[in-house]
């Protein structure tokens, strides 16, 4: 349900320019992470991927880590500039979430009103 629902937000979040700007970005990200760690660490697509996502994230499971100097220097801007669009874009999500939640509600009142019953 709470899949489905987020699901539902970024759908609805597709008709915001903003929006789909900042997913593109996002996407953008995570695409420059996976590449540098596949090209530069000589990891699969999926380790780098996932290694991208879970640093984004913060949750940092200590199962992969950088090894070169250059990797390294890449993952702090990788970090400090990631969190920040990552953020940015849950955020809009929540509030296409909001918004969409806010609605069905005024739906279902509007239907159960009893001075439409008569």
């Amino acid at each position: 349900m709470i899949f489905g629902r987020f699901l539902a937000a970024i759908w609805s979040g597709l008709r915001d320019p903003e929006f789909r700007s900042l997913l593109l970005i996002v996407a953008g990200l995570l695409g420059t992470g996976t590449w540098v760690y596949h090209r530069f660490e000589g990891w699969n697509v999926l380790d780098s991927l996932y290694f991208s996502v879970i640093t984004l994230t913060t949750v940092g499971y200590g199962d992969l880590s950088p090894t070169r100097p250059g990797t390294k220097i890449f993952t702090v801007v990788f970090i400090i500039v990631g969190i920040g669009i990552l953020l940015a874009f849950i955020n809009m999500v929540a509030k296409h979430a909001l918004q969409a939640r806010s609605l069905r509600e005024r739906l279902e009142r509007r239907r159960h009103r009893p001075d439409q019953e008569a």
